[in-house]
Parts: structure tokens; C-alpha cells; sequence
């Protein structure tokens, strides 16, 4: 399935963006930590390295990611130039508290009253940007919403004499490179319900779920873990798949159609609803090391060149 969400105002405001970038000194990117590389728009890093502006990447969500994995995409950020990453939850206060002193130390130049340090939030939709402009004002200046989009215009504030601060709204951009991008970002919320198919991004997080949680899969489910002699994804011996995730949750819950067969978009809902909550555990549906395999397996093919002869033409002899 091919996913495109780009609404109208989106257009709008990527060029509001690149022109606030302009008189911005720090990028603070929010990403969702349970799927960093497949919430980070390339269309922000095209902007700010054209400005040249550092960036704070926060990697909100923290706390619903696998906390190993967020290690790992910390480690992988803060080798890049630049670049400063941090997991935290915009919902914490003490969290928070800790983002203006990590964007002063990206532009020391700049946090005094003849300069102050200007601060704009970048992210794609339902990261977590308008939580975090609030929590750093502690007050509600920003509207939040469950729903991806819904900050539709940028609007600055200052956070004191020294530093002020805009928020922008949530970016996609145009073509969505990868499948799986696309299903992570549905699977996540970021992308509205009207451009995917609810059974569809469950089945492919119902398949990341067998691999890499099978243990939480059965404590919330009942759905039993693969034995070593059966392999991974196997149940009873018959393979397990996302789709088998999906009626596996019908039945847990009851949920049935007239007939008696099992409700599978009532049970996708149910299934992505307990995710995006964190009841299901904490997920990390990506790692820099499947990122790095993923686009290897996307990347074209070379084609070899034949190898050149090494013969030589004789002349004639009259």
C-alpha cells in the first residue's frame, strides 16, 4: 500500500517555514522515539543545512519506546555534525525544563537580552510539538489534538527577555519513499485515518510485533510465544502472521460479526489504539541497524560491467 497525506496548508507552510528559517539560530526537530528515521522529514534537514542552523532533535515519546533502542538512536544522532539528541516525554515538565539549556549550548553566541536565542519547533504531524511549546511557556498557547494536523499556522512567543520561540505546523512531505515508512507513520498516528487502511497498517505492525515483542503480544493477548523447536511466529504449528495478530485480538475480545466471523477492523483499532497508548509495552517499531537494512534492500541494484577484453588485433601481413 502506497500512502500520500500532504494536506493543502501543508504547501503553505513549508514556505512560511523556509523563510522563518532564515532569521531562526536553532532547529529543535521533535521525532516520535518509537520510530525516529521514519518521523524525521527530509524536507527540514534540506532546510535548515541550507541555513547552516545546529539542530536539537528531541525524541519525544520516550517513554513508550523500548528504552534500549532509543539508546542505540541516540547514539547513532550525536555523531552526526551539529546535531544534539535527547529522549524525554513533553509531558513531563522536568523534561522539558532540560530543552533550553541544550539549545543555548548549540549556539552559545546567541541567549543574551541585545541577542536572544530564537528557537523554532519543527516536526512532522502528531510528534508532539504543541505539547512541548506549551510546557516550555506552562501555559496553553498551542492547540493539541489526538489527530494528526492540527497546528495550522506558526506562531512565535517569547520564552523570556533572552529567548523566544516558534512553533510551526506539522510537516509531511509530498512522496513517502519507503512502504514501511508510510505504515509506521499510519501505525503511529501521524498520518490521518483517511489515507491508509486501519487492517492493513495493523497486520504490518502485528508482524513487527512477532518479531521483536512476541512476550508482550502474549501477556496483553494471549497469544502464545513461539517455542524454540517451532520457530519464531509459529502457533500450535501454523505460522502466525499480522493478519493472525488481528484475529487473534477478535477472538480475545469477542469481537465477532453476524455469522460469527471474527470483527477484524474492530480488532486493527483495538490493536493500533493499545500501541499509540503504550498499553501494549514499550515499542520501538524501527533500529538504526533496520534502518540501514531497509534501504539497503531498496537500494538499485548495480548492474555489473562485462569485463574487457584483453585481446589484440594483429595486422596482416601483405
Amino acid at each position: 500500500m502506497s500512502i500520500k497525506w500532504f494536506p493543502g496548508h501543508m504547501v503553505s507552510a513549508r514556505k512560511k517555514a523556509a523563510e522563518t528559517m532564515e532569521w531562526t539560530d536553532i532547529v529543535i526537530e521533535v521525532l516520535d522515539a518509537r520510530l525516529p528515521e521514519a518521523s524525521c522529514n527530509p524536507m527540514i534537514r534540506e532546510l535548515r543545512l541550507h541555513r547552516q542552523r545546529p539542530c536539537l532533535k528531541i525524541l519525544n515519546k520516550a517513554d513508550l519506546a523500548d528504552p534500549k533502542v532509543t539508546q542505540a538512536w541516540l547514539n547513532f544522532y550525536n555523531r552526526q555534525k551539529d546535531v544534539k539528541a535527547v529522549a524525554l516525554s513533553c509531558k513531563k515538565p522536568g523534561d522539558v525544563a532540560k530543552v533550553p539549556g541544550l539549545c543555548e549550548a548549540l549556539a552559545p553566541h546567541r541567549g543574551t537580552t541585545f541577542k536572544p536565542l530564537r528557537m523554532m519547533i519543527m516536526g512532522i504531524p502528531n510528534v508532539g510539538k504543541s505539547t512541548l511549546m506549551n510546557a516550555l511557556l506552562k501555559r496553553r498557547v498551542a492547540a493539541v489534538g489526538d489527530e494528526p494536523a492540527v497546528t495550522k499556522n506558526q506562531q512565535r512567543l517569547e520564552l523570556n527577555d533572552r529567548m523566544s520561540i516558534t512553533d510551526t505546523p506539522g510537516l509531511m512531505w509530498p512522496r513517502i519513499e519507503y512502504d514501511s515508512d508510510g505504515y509506521m507513520l499510519a501505525a503511529s498516528h501521524a498520518i490521518g485515518r483517511n489515507a491508509v487502511i486501519d487492517e492493513e497498517v495493523a497486520a504490518f505492525l502485528g508482524d513487527i510485533l512477532l518479531a521483536r515483542y512476541p512476550a508482550l503480544l502474549a501477556a496483553r493477548y494471549g497469544i502464545p510465544t513461539p517455542s524454540p523447536s517451532q520457530g519464531e511466529g509459529w502457533d500450535g504449528g501454523e505460522r502466525l502472521d499480522g493478519v493472525g495478530v488481528i484475529e487473534a485480538v477478535a477472538r480475545k475480545r469477542g469481537f465477532r460479526l453476524k455469522g460469527g466471523e471474527p470483527d477484524l477492523e474492530k480488532a486493527a483499532l483495538i490493536l493500533l489504539k493499545d500501541y499509540r497508548t503504550g498499553a501494549l509495552g514499550r515499542i520501538s517499531l524501527e533500529t538504526p541497524e533496520t534502518r540501514a537494512a531497509m534501504i539497503k534492500a531498496h537500494a538499485p541494484a548495480k548492474v555489473e560491467e562485462p569485463e574487457s577484453s584483453d585481446m589484440t588485433t594483429s595486422s596482416s601481413q601483405p
